[in-house]
C-alpha cells in the first residue's frame, strides 16, 4: 500500500478546529459516526489479573465489562458509546483469544443496539508484543501481531489500533541523558520507519475485513517522557523536554494515516491535536477523566478538539457507584453531553476556549498543545512533510519557539526548565538539515552506545 505524505494542513486556520467535528468523519460499528458533529465517550478498561488465567475466564470478564458499560450508558440515556479493549498480552500472543473476546463483546453490544438504539462501536488494540526482555525484535513477532488484528477484525472489532514500540530502545537511552539527537532519532526517524511497517499491514487487514484502521499513539516514548517529567514540582525530567518529545511524536503518529488509517486516533496520543490539524481525521483524547490511570497537567485543555473522550484505562472492579467501567463511563458521558449541547447551541468555540484557558498556562506541555500552538507545530511538520527527519526536527524547533514566546508572557518557567529549554535549543540549532547525514551519524553512534539497538529492525 502506498504511503501518501501530508504536505498541507487539513484546516485553513486553527480556529476552525473544534471538538466533535472532523474534516474526515468516520463511520464505524452500529450506527456510529465519529467527528460528524457530536462527541462520544470511549470507555477503556483492563481485566483483573486473575482473569488472565484462562481463555474462558477472560471471555467471561470481558462479557461482564461490556454488559456493565452498555447497561449504564442506556440507564443514563447516553446516545452513543465506544468500548476500547486494550489487549492483555495473552490475547495478542494467542490471536484466537482476542478474537473470541471480540466476538463475545460484539454480541452483547448488538443486543443493546437492537433493543435501545444506542450507537456503539468496538475498538480492539492488540499489544505490541514485539518487545522482548532485552531487545525490540520488530520482525520476529510481526506475523503474530498481524494475526491478532485479523482475528479481532473477523470476530466483531470495528476499529483496529495499536501502541507501537519502534524506536523505543534508542529513545529510552536518550531521554535519560537529555540527548536531543537520540530523542529525535528514536521517535521521529526509527519510530516513523516502524510505523510504516506496522500500519501498511493493519490498513491491508482493515481493507480486507471491512473494518476501520483507526490509529496509533506514541505512548511508548512521548508518554514515557510525560510520566518521567511528572508533576509541577518534580525535577526528574524538564517539562520543556517532555513537550519537545511530544512535538516530535506528532509526525511519527501521522504515519498511520499516511499508510491508510482513517482515525479515530487513540486516546493517549496527546499529540493528536497536532495530527488532527494536519490530517483532518477524528481523534480520541484523555485528560481529567484519565486520573484513574495517571496524572497530567492539562486535564481540561485536551478536550478542545476531541471526537471521542476517554478515561485511558481502569481495572474492572466494584466501586460505591457501580463497577469502575460504569462510574468512569458515566463521567465521560456527562462531559460529552456538555460538549454536544455546546455544539447544538452554537457555543462550541466558547467552551473550547474555556477548556484551553483553564490549563494553557499551567505548564509548557499544555501551552504548546493548546490548539492555536498545536496548529503551528502542524504547519512546521507539513512544510517538509516528505522528509521524516526534517519534519520531526521542524516540530521540535517550532515547539521551542512557542515555549520561548510563552515565557515572555504568562507562561512561567523555573530556572531548571529555562536551562533545559536553552540547552535543547542549542542542540537543535547544531543539527544538520540533511536527512542522510543525520541518519548515518546516528546509526554509527547508537550502534555503539545502545547495545539493544538492532539496526536490521529498521532495514538499516
Amino acid at each position: 500500500m502506498a504511503v501518501n505524505r501530508y504536505t498541507k494542513m487539513a484546516y485553513a486556520s486553527a480556529d476552525d478546529m473544534i471538538f466533535g467535528k472532523a474534516v474526515k468523519p468516520v463511520k464505524a460499528g452500529l450506527g456510529l459516526e465519529i467527528g460528524a458533529g457530536y462527541t462520544t465517550p470511549e470507555v477503556n478498561y483492563a481485566p483483573r489479573p486473575e482473569a488472565g488465567a484462562s481463555r474462558e475466564k477472560l471471555i467471561k470478564e470481558y462479557e461482564k465489562i461490556t454488559t456493565d458499560t452498555m447497561a449504564r450508558m442506556v440507564q443514563i440515556g447516553a446516545p452513543s458509546v465506544v468500548l476500547e479493549t486494550e489487549h492483555v498480552q495473552q490475547m495478542t500472543n494467542n490471536p484466537e483469544w482476542g478474537g473470541a473476546v471480540a466476538h463475545a463483546q460484539k454480541a452483547i453490544m448488538e443486543d443493546y443496539h437492537d433493543e435501545y438504539g444506542i450507537k456503539c462501536a468496538l475498538r480492539h488494540t492488540p499489544g505490541d508484543i514485539r518487545e522482548e526482555r532485552d531487545f525490540l525484535k520488530l520482525k520476529d513477532k510481526y506475523p503474530i501481531l498481524m494475526e491478532s488484528f485479523e482475528q479481532c477484525a473477523e470476530n466483531g472489532a470495528d476499529m483496529l489500533s495499536v501502541e507501537s514500540m519502534g524506536g523505543k530502545e534508542v529513545f529510552d537511552h536518550a531521554i535519560l541523558r537529555n540527548d536531543m539527537a537520540g530523542i529525535l532519532y528514536g521517535i521521529g526517524c526509527l519510530g516513523s520507519i516502524d510505523m510504516e511497517y506496522v500500519w501498511q499491514g493493519v490498513a491491508n487487514i482493515a481493507k480486507k475485513t471491512g473494518t476501520v484502521a483507526a490509529g496509533d499513539t506514541d505512548c511508548a516514548q512521548a508518554n514515557t517522557a510525560m510520566f518521567i517529567a511528572g508533576g509541577l514540582l518534580d525535577k526528574n525530567l524538564a517539562h520543556t523536554l517532555a513537550i519537545i518529545a511530544r512535538a516530535i511524536s506528532a509526525p511519527r503518529s501521522l504515519v498511520a494515516y499516511e499508510c491508510g488509517a482513517t482515525g479515530p486516533g487513540k486516546d493517549c496520543g496527546y499529540e493528536n491535536t497536532i495530527v488532527k490539524a494536519i490530517s483532518g481525521v477524528p481523534i480520541a483524547q484523555e485528560g481529567k477523566t484519565s486520573t484513574c490511570a495517571h496524572s497530567d497537567v492539562m486535564g481540561n485543555l485536551v478536550m478542545q478538539c476531541c471526537d471521542l473522550w476517554s478515561n485511558e484505562s481502569v481495572e474492572y472492579h466494584g466501586e460505591f457507584g457501580g463497577t469502575t467501567v460504569q462510574c468512569w463511563g458515566e463521567s465521560l458521558a456527562y462531559d460529552c453531553s456538555l460538549m454536544n449541547v455546546a455544539l447544538d447551541s452554537g457555543n462550541e468555540k466558547i467552551l473550547r476556549d474555556m477548556f484551553v484557558a483553564s490549563d494553557m498556562y499551567r505548564d509548557p506541555q499544555g501551552f504548546v498543545l493548546a490548539y492555536p500552538h498545536a496548529y503551528r507545530v502542524g504547519q512546521a511538520i507539513a512544510k517538509d512533510g516528505k522528509d521524516i527527519y526534517l519534519r520531526a526536527k521542524n516540530a521540535a524547533v517550532e515547539c521551542i519557539n512557542i515555549v520561548e514566546e510563552g515565557a515572555r508572557g504568562k507562561l512561567e518557567l523555573s530556572r531548571f526548565e529555562a536551562k533545559a529549554l536553552a540547552d535543547a535549543k542549542e542542540a537543535f540549532e547544531g543539527m544538520t538539515d540533511d536527512q542522510d547525514k543525520f541518519m548515518s551519524d546516528c546509526l554509527d553512534k547508537y550502534k555503539k552506545e545502545v547495545k539493544v539497538f538492532l539496526p536490521e529492525n529498521y532495514g538499516l
